[in-house]
Order: structure tokens, then C-alpha cells, then sequence
């Protein structure tokens, strides 16, 4: 019995070992290279994994940046200082890109833009495709406040006030994690110095904004004509803004008499 016990322990022995040879030979053999480069890259990215870069995670960025599929500054999150560190290891200038920030087209709060009736379901703004009307807001445009975008932002830059979305422009990150989940498509990204933008998504004429909400655009092009830069056009019947061209004089605003061309300082500020 004793020597069964022994013959036991040996083959499991020699096979524990002959195991371990195979993995370490196969691990010679199959290994894959890996540029160290894509290490030292992967060591100054903000490790978020966010995928606001557009790859799978920053491992993925750092491989595509060494393959030369990706430029040195396309991580969002780092912005210019990684991006200039990721350039060292590079060996190449890192070119300067616009800081961008998150902005929800909509300012139909509570109060100005009422429900058409009480919903006690799933809070969650992509289920509203299978509730009547496209959720309870009267206005089938306007951000839904049930804050999918909030649970999808990693920065905790998002939140849901008086029932619409707000990004706060100093923790946002513009990985545009927020911008794929809003099934109404509100939220764009856009220059985090830009001085003013358009809260409002609509496309129906005046009259029918007017109906359902206190705050939309109406389409009215008051704004165009006081535009000297041609900055702002009205398509689809809402004000659209060219934010290259803006340079922030804010005489759109002032004339809009709907005041939905906002001021992006107030806003920061409110």
C-alpha cells in the first residue's frame, strides 16, 4: 500500500513537471514581442479605460500609437500633458488639440417642459423607445432626465438637475461615453472655450415647440441676421452654431427671444 502511495506521488511528480517544461517551452516559443515603447506609453496614459480614445481601453491605444494608427494625442482624458510625455517616447512634436467638453442641447427643465403623464417604470433613458410617446416629456426631443448618461460617464462630470442633464465642464473628460449612450442624441462635444451654444434639439416648427415647451427654439433667425460672423445658421428649424467661426460677441443671445442661446460662463457658473 506503501509503495502504491510512492508511485503515486512520483507520477504525479514527473507529470507536474513535465507540465511545467511544456508551459515554459511554450511560452518561448509562442511569446509575443512587445515593443517597449507600447510599455512606456502605456505607463503615462491615465489607465481610465474609458475607450474615449475610440480603442479598446489604454493598452489598445498605446499598441495602435506604436503601430503609427493613432496620433500621440488621442487620449482625451490626458489631454496636452500625456500627450507631450507620449511624444518624448515617440520622438515627435505632440501637436496642441482643442480641449473639448460635453454639452446637452436641451434646457426643458421641470418647469418648462412639462410631462404628458406619470411614468413609475425602469428609469432609463433607451427604454423610453418602448414607452408611448418616447417617454413622458411633452417634448420628444428634450433630454428624458432619467440619467443613463449619468451612469455612463466614468468622470462623474454629469448629473441630472431639475430634469435635465448638466455637464460640468471642469470634470469633464470629453471621452464621449455620455454622447453614444443618449438615445436622443443631446449631448455633443464641443470647445471647452467656446462662448456660447444652442440648448435646444428640435426640429419641429415654432408653433409646435411652443406647445409642448417655455425654452425651445423657434426657428425664427433672429440670431442669423445679428451674426456678423456668420456664425450661426438656423437647420431644421433649430439654431445651429459654428463654433470655428463664433467669436463670442453674444448678439445671437441677446436677441433671441426664446433665450435659448446660452451663455457657456453662466452656465459654468450656475
Amino acid at each position: 500500500m506503501i509503495m502504491g502511495i510512492v508511485l503515486a506521488a512520483v507520477i504525479v511528480g514527473v507529470t507536474g513537471c513535465l507540465i511545467g517544461f511544456f508551459l515554459c517551452f511554450s511560452s518561448e516559443k509562442f511569446k509575443v514581442e512587445v515593443d517597449e515603447r507600447e510599455t512606456a506609453i502605456l505607463e503615462v496614459l491615465p489607465g481610465n479605460n474609458c475607450g474615449g480614445c475610440g480603442y479598446a481601453g489604454c493598452s489598445g491605444l498605446a499598441a495602435a500609437i506604436v503601430k503609427g494608427e493613432a496620433p500621440v494625442n488621442q487620449c482625451p482624458v490626458g489631454g496636452a500633458p500625456v500627450a507631450a510625455k507620449v511624444g518624448e517616447i515617440m520622438g515627435v512634436a505632440a501637436e496642441e488639440g482643442v480641449r473639448k467638453v460635453a454639452f446637452v442641447k436641451c434646457t426643458g427643465t421641470c418647469e418648462k417642459a412639462e410631462n404628458k403623464y406619470e411614468y413609475a417604470g425602469v428609469k432609463d433613458c433607451k427604454a423610453m423607445a418602448y414607452v408611448p410617446g418616447g417617454g413622458p416629456k411633452s417634448c420628444k426631443y428634450g433630454c428624458l432626465g432619467f440619467g443613463s448618461c449619468v451612469k455612463a460617464c466614468p468622470f462623474d462630470a454629469i448629473h441630472v438637475i431639475d430634469g435635465v442633464a448638466f455637464v460640468d465642464k471642469e470634470a469633464c473628460k470629453a471621452c464621449g461615453k455620455c454622447v453614444e449612450t443618449c438615445p436622443k442624441h443631446l449631448i455633443e462635444l464641443i470647445p471647452y472655450d467656446a462662448s456660447y451654444a444652442v440648448g435646444c434639439s428640435s426640429k419641429d416648427k415654432g408653433k409646435d415647440v411652443m406647445a409642448v415647451c417655455k425654452a425651445g427654439c423657434i426657428g425664427c433667425q433672429l440670431c442669423v441676421k445679428q451674426c456678423e460672423s456668420d456664425a450661426v445658421h438656423v437647420e431644421d428649424n433649430v439654431a445651429v452654431i459654428d463654433q470655428e467661426k463664433c467669436i463670442g460677441c453674444g448678439k445671437c443671445a441677446e436677441k433671441c427671444p426664446k433665450k435659448v442661446i446660452i451663455p457657456l460662463k453662466a452656465v459654468k457658473e450656475a
